[in-house]
């Protein structure tokens, strides 16, 4: 009877030990100097100083800020197009842009890789996106865990998840409270569908109208594979600049980043009571990706706004006074805006209006 091994059974520990030697010099990249260096061990560990290595302060009253996200079923596009160094960017991207939303200033990042398979050079591939989101975001990857798991994932299959911690002077914390009449809603563009409501767009597009990843869309000028990949945008750069320009509970009253439930149900989330906030579904160009899904599958406008973030990923509610300085400030810095909607007072809510 011949013995039975850990190989056998579908988990290959030369093969992880070749993963993991892949993984150093990728990490390498993101090292900040608060990382402190440990060769060895089971943690990574991270110095709280304070002293913020992007602006010129300290943090006297400083609050930690933890955020989770994954990726969601986009993977399976990446699967299709045998493309996976872009989804590492998205899960860094919907950690860290909801830290932002806080006004917190990412530190570092860890990630959880599950596949169903020791598969190196696919981790390799994964992980190389992480680093690149992290070094959009200043953030360091300071550790994570893959886990080979052939029982629960089907070949080519695999799941990803982030974690991300920042950090925010609690005198500068964003949360919202600020809103007030008068304030006005600037809409930041999204880089596409992001990496939100892909099971509704996977069932458009492949299921309904039997599309492959390699077809070319003229409307979009390039393949289906290629526009549904576009990574996430990070926004942590330009918007951690407009709010170390500004006071912040002066200007910038509400931050939301624009993920599953659309528009009205992520900005309902900062809304305070007594204060609504109205939206002008005419105010920006929603971009051809959203229009070509929703035509192939005669989706209800209804239905697209409470999937897709329809062309706005971020959501900065500000003074009115301060609004247009704040447009300059973010086009400068290469991300198209446009003001979507104001405050008044009435019901608690996020309501379309004109």
């Amino acid at each position: 009877m011949a013995k039975a091994t850990y190989k056998d059974a579908g988990v290959d520990l030369d093969a992880y030990r070749d993963a993991m030697a892949r993984l150093p010099g990728l990490i390498a990249r993101t090292r900040t100097p608060r990382v402190v260096r440990l060769d060895q061990g089971f943690a990574g560990l991270f110095e709280l100083d304070f002293a913020s290595r992007l602006f010129a302060r300290n943090y006297e009253s400083p609050v930690l800020v933890a955020c989770t996200d994954g990726v969601g079923t986009k993977l399976k596009v990446a699967s299709m197009m045998g493309v996976h160094h872009t989804v590492g960017i998205d899960l860094v991207a919907m950690c860290v842009n909801d830290a932002l939303c806080c006004g917190a200033e990412p530190l570092f990042f860890l990630d959880y890789v599950a596949l169903p398979k020791d598969d190196p050079a696919l981790l390799e591939q994964i992980v190389d996106g992480i680093t690149a989101g992290c070094l959009q975001s200043d953030s360091a990857l300071l550790g994570g865990e893959t886990a080979i798991l052939p029982d629960l994932y089907a070949p080519g299959d695999y799941d990803l998840a982030g974690f991300c911690v920042g950090v925010v002077q609690r005198k500068d914390l964003v949360d919202g409270s600020a809103i007030a009449p008068g304030d006005v809603v600037i809409g930041v563009a999204s880089s596409g569908l992001h990496s939100n409501g892909f099971s509704l767009a996977r069932k458009v597009v492949f299921e309904m109208a039997g599309l492959g990843v390699q077809d070319h869309v003229d409307a979009l000028g390039r393949t289906v594979g290629e526009a549904l990949l576009e990574p996430t945008r990070i926004y942590v750069r330009p918007v951690r600049d407009v709010l170390t320009y500004y006071k912040v509970k002066a200007v910038v009253h509400g931050i939301a980043h624009i993920t599953g439930g659309g528009l009205r149900e992520n900005i309902e989330r900062i809304v305070p009571k007594d204060v609504r906030v109205v939206l002008d579904r005419d105010s920006w160009p929603v971009p051809p990706e959203f229009d070509w899904i929703q035509q192939l599958g005669d989706v209800a406008q209804d239905e697209m706004e409470r999937v897709f973030n329809m062309g706005v990923g971020l959501a900065l509610v500000v003074s009115s006074y301060y609004a247009e300085s704040i447009r300059h400030q973010l086009a400068d810095r290469g991300l198209d805006n446009w003001l979507i909607g104001r405050v008044e007072e009435g019901p608690q809510g996020v309501v379309w209006g004109g």
